[in-house]
C-alpha cells in the first residue's frame, strides 16, 4: 500500500512537472555574485563580451574602468582583452597599474629575463597585482604583446600634489619624461567634476591635487599616443580606474587632444547607485557595488589620518625625489 502510494504520488509531480505547472529548475534564478556583469551598449542594447568586442574592433584605444579590487571589474578587463584579441591579435596591454620608469622592468618580465617576484618588487606592482592585474599580463607575455608602463610615478605626482604643476621644473632631464610634456590645467568639464568631489574648501589645495589627478591622465594619455605612433595598426586596451574613463572626461580627452584622429572608446562599470550621465558616450557594464568601507565616521576619519600621517613625513627635494623628512636641527 505504501508503495503504491510512493509511485502515485511520483506519477502525481513528475506529470505536474511535464505540464509546466511544477518545474524548480525552470522557476530558479541563480543569485548575482561579485564577479557578475551587465553589458550595454551606449544606447542600452545588451551585449555579451564577443559582441561588446566586435563593436569596438576598429577603435584605436579600449578604456576600461575598475574599481580597484572590484572582482567583475578585472574579469572583465582580462575576457574582453581575449575576445579583442580573437577580434584583432594585433594588439598592446596599456596600465595604469605600472609608472613610465619601470618599462624596462616589464620589458623584462615579459622577455622572461626576470621572475614575476621580481616583477612585483622592482615593478612596484600594487598590493592586488597577483589576484587581479596577473591575468592581464600573463595574457600579453603568452601572445608576444606589448605591455605599456603609461603612468607617471606616484612619488613624483604626489610632490605635485604638494607643490603643484611648477614642481615638474625641479625634476632632472632622465625624471622628467617620467610624466607628460604638458599637463592639461584648463577649466574643463573633467576640472570640474574634479573639483566638485573635494570638500574641504581650500581652492589652493584643490588646484594642486587637480594637477596631481591630471598628471595621471596627461601622461597615461601621452603614452598611449606615443606608443601608436610608433606602432600604428595597433590596438591598445588600458586598465585605469573608474574616475579616469568614466564618461571621456580624464584620460580619452587627453588622448584626443594630442591626436584628435584616434577613436576612444570607454567601457565603465556602473552600479544602481553609480550611474553615469544622461547619453553618455560609455559603453556599461552594471556589477554589485562593492561593500561600504565605513560605518563609523570615526573609524573612516582614523584611517584616512593614518594615510596622511605616513605621507607627511616625506618632502618633496629638488631632486625630485620622495624623500624622508630630515630630523629637526639638522
Amino acid at each position: 500500500m505504501k508503495k503504491w502510494l510512493s509511485l502515485g504520488l511520483t506519477s502525481l509531480l513528475l506529470g505536474c512537472s511535464a505540464q509546466g505547472e511544477f518545474s524548480p529548475a525552470a522557476q530558479v534564478t541563480p543569485p548575482a555574485t561579485f564577479y557578475d556583469a551587465t553589458i550595454r551598449s551606449p544606447d542600452g542594447q545588451t551585449l555579451t563580451i564577443s559582441s561588446l568586442a566586435q563593436a569596438v574592433r576598429d577603435a584605436d584605444i579600449v578604456l576600461v574602468g575598475e574599481w580597484h579590487g572590484h572582482p567583475a571589474a578585472h574579469l572583465m578587463q582580462t575576457k574582453l582583452f581575449s575576445a579583442l584579441y580573437a577580434e584583432n591579435p594585433n594588439m598592446a596591454l596599456s596600465m595604469e597599474q605600472f609608472t613610465r620608469d619601470k618599462q624596462h622592468i616589464v620589458n623584462q618580465y615579459l622577455a622572461s629575463e626576470i621572475g614575476e617576484k621580481t616583477l612585483i618588487k622592482e615593478g612596484n606592482a600594487w598590493p592586488n597585482y597577483s589576484s587581479d592585474y596577473r591575468p592581464l599580463v600573463e595574457f600579453a607575455k603568452q601572445h608576444d604583446l606589448d605591455v605599456i608602463a603609461a603612468n607617471a610615478p606616484k612619488s613624483i605626482v604626489r610632490c605635485i600634489g604638494q607643490q603643484g604643476a611648477g614642481y615638474l621644473e625641479q625634476l632632472p632631464a632622465n625624471e622628467r619624461k617620467w610624466v607628460a610634456e604638458t599637463l592639461t590645467l584648463s577649466n574643463d568639464r573633467y576640472r570640474q567634476v574634479f573639483n566638485a568631489s573635494m570638500h574641504h574648501g581650500d581652492e589652493a589645495k584643490t588646484n594642486r591635487q587637480f594637477a596631481a589627478q591630471t598628471a595621471w591622465d596627461d601622461t597615461m594619455a601621452e603614452s598611449m599616443v606615443n606608443y601608436l605612433a610608433l606602432h600604428p595598426n595597433t590596438q591598445i586596451i588600458h586598465t585605469a580606474g573608474r574616475f579616469h574613463v568614466a564618461e571621456g572626461l580624464g584620460t580619452a580627452s587627453r588622448i584626443l587632444a594630442r591626436n584628435p584622429a584616434l577613436k576612444v572608446v570607454m567601457v565603465t562599470p556602473i552600479t544602481d547607485e553609480s550611474e553615469l550621465s544622461e547619453n553618455a558616450p560609455d559603453y556599461t557594464f552594471k556589477v554589485m557595488p562593492l561593500p561600504t568601507s565605513y560605518i563609523n565616521k570615526d573609524k573612516m576619519k582614523a584611517a584616512m589620518n593614518e594615510i596622511y600621517s605616513r605621507n607627511k613625513g616625506l618632502q618633496c627635494y629638488e631632486e625630485g625625489r620622495l624623500q624622508p623628512a630630515k630630523p629637526a636641527g639638522q
